[in-house]
């Protein structure tokens, strides 16, 4: 690695008459950058070398042997070799990632977003109060995030192919094992946990290496990845919705299994790395959790993701138990709240990069969110149920599209995107695990009526919309036109 030092500097006379060097801001983070570089670099050859002989005052002597000097050139060597992949190329070939990033998401978040359908099913079949079933899908929301903080910084450290194909093994497995599911531990150990774990390794992975290919049109970018989940969403409940009834749950799953095997291989064969591997470095950055801006963004995320899932996993049930739908119109209903995120993924994504700029972005979809859910408790016929459903669909999409988005656009240091937005991940990861049980909870506490939920959800929203407004006012002050 070539470690620059920048010669352009003012001069500012003192009374004594000296010359005193006056770096500016930029300056002295290049300065300090090289710096910590030559400081690793020095680390690297005292371990390499630290055989030398040492002088009486305990300083290297002189006189250096022929082989560690001859070590010492080749870590030289290596360093001067290196070569800068340079600035995100911000198109071009970087769209073909794009494309195996929508698929990635399109198998994992496209299935989440599809639970719905299968919270409705092993409701009937199993018997098992909502709270139960929701704890199967909301395991595997938890471990997709969580598990980001693990997978996000080994693909930091150049190790993304090995997690990536890992992760497309536990997934495969998951949907198949759970195609043999008959009882309720087994589903969540089969569908919660396995597949979790597949997803997980996956997920972050991805977007940590999609972010290193965009810097303007990076929001655009993982919108567009990020609208595999109304791929998805459109794509596994039309498969139950078909085939339930036909060829029976296991057979259902199993094609569900193949669809995903195939978008699995398709992803491996198609996805590559484009920055160098760092291999120092910690699993959790520290100094991350001392940015104010940084950490107010992962609490109001939190808060937002605590109840954003509550829709899409209870609107179905909600249309067969209060407005009278039929199961195959319920999984119409959810089929239009996930095919309504195209536009929830995409447009604010195009204004963020364009415009706006991504946290401006996501805030008034959080707010819109929250008042849309407080607005469900008014709904008492089915078109106002659709009209609920487009909606929420679409800001609720904006909210999952721009999480990610915004969060890179807070880590400046491109090496480091896959250890931060680990970190990010596995906070909220918290409020997914326990946000559609404690709806499911208070559903069932309430002799299940909507009411307390619906509430609570829209709160906790509203509440997240208030902390995403903190960040922003951490960052910025008080000025209003401000990109960012």
């Amino acid at each position: 690695m070539s470690y620059p030092i920048r010669k352009e500097i003012d001069g500012k006379e003192l009374r004594s008459g000296v010359v005193t060097p006056v770096l500016q801001e930029k300056d002295q983070k290049d300065q300090k950058d090289s710096e910590d570089n030559e400081e690793g670099f020095a680390r690297d050859v005292e371990q390499a070398i630290g055989h030398v002989p040492r002088t009486s005052e305990g300083k290297q002597g002189d006189n250096i042997d022929g082989s560690s000097n001859a070590l010492l050139s080749r870590l030289r060597s290596n360093v001067s070799s290196y070569k800068d992949p340079g600035p995100p190329p911000d198109g071009g070939k970087a769209w073909i990632q794009v494309a195996m990033a929508h698929l990635v998401i399109c198998e994992t978040w496209g299935q989440i977003s599809s639970y719905g359908v299968f919270q409705s099913y092993y409701s009937l079949s199993l018997g098992h109060p909502p709270s139960d079933i929701s704890w199967v899908g909301s395991i595997q929301i938890f471990l997709l995030f969580f598990i980001g903080t693990f997978s996000g910084r080994a693909t930091d450290a150049g190790l993304f192919r090995p997690v990536f194909i890992t992760g497309v093994f536990f997934q495969t497995l998951g949907i198949f094992m759970t195609s043999l599911s008959t009882k309720y531990w087994q589903l969540f150990l089969a569908q919660g946990i396995c597949t979790g774990i597949g997803n997980g390794l996956q997920f972050c992975p991805t977007m940590s290496l999609l972010s290193t290919y965009f810097n303007q049109k990076r929001s655009l970018a993982m919108g567009i990845a990020a609208s595999g989940s109304a791929t998805g969403g459109l794509i596994y409940p039309a498969i139950a919705s078909q085939l339930l009834s036909k060829i029976g749950f296991g057979w259902t799953m199993r094609i569900i299994g193949f669809v995903s095997l195939a978008q699995g291989l398709l992803t491996i064969a198609g996805m590559r790395t484009r920055l160098p591997p760092r291999k120092a470095g910690p699993l959790v950055e520290w100094a991350a959790l001392k940015e104010v801006t940084y950490v107010l963004y992962c609490l109001g995320m939190f808060l937002n993701f605590w109840g954003l899932y509550f829709a899409f996993y209870y609107v179905g049930s909600f249309g067969r138990d209060n407005i009278g739908l039929t199961n195959k119109n319920s999984i119409y209903l959810l089929m239009i709240m996930n095919g309504v995120g195209y536009v929830g993924r995409l447009v604010p994504n195009y204004f963020a990069d364009r415009t706006f700029g991504p946290l401006n972005t996501i805030i008034p979809f959080a707010f819109v969110s929250g008042i849309m859910l407080f607005s469900w408790s008014g709904v008492h016929s089915r078109g106002g149920l659709y009209a609920f459903s487009i909606i929420y669909g679409l800001f609720a999409a904006g909210i999952q599209s721009m999480f990610p988005a915004t969060l890179s656009s807070l880590t400046t240091d491109l090496s480091k995107a896959g250890v931060r937005m680990g970190m990010g991940f596995s906070i909220v990861s918290v409020a997914c695990l326990t946000g559609p049980p404690l709806a499911g909870a208070l559903l069932q506490s309430n002799h299940g009526n909507y009411l307390h939920a619906q509430m609570w959800a829209g709160t906790v929203l509203t509440c997240g919309g208030l902390t995403l407004l903190a960040a922003r006012l951490a960052k910025t002050g008080w000025k209003l036109c401000v990109r960012i």
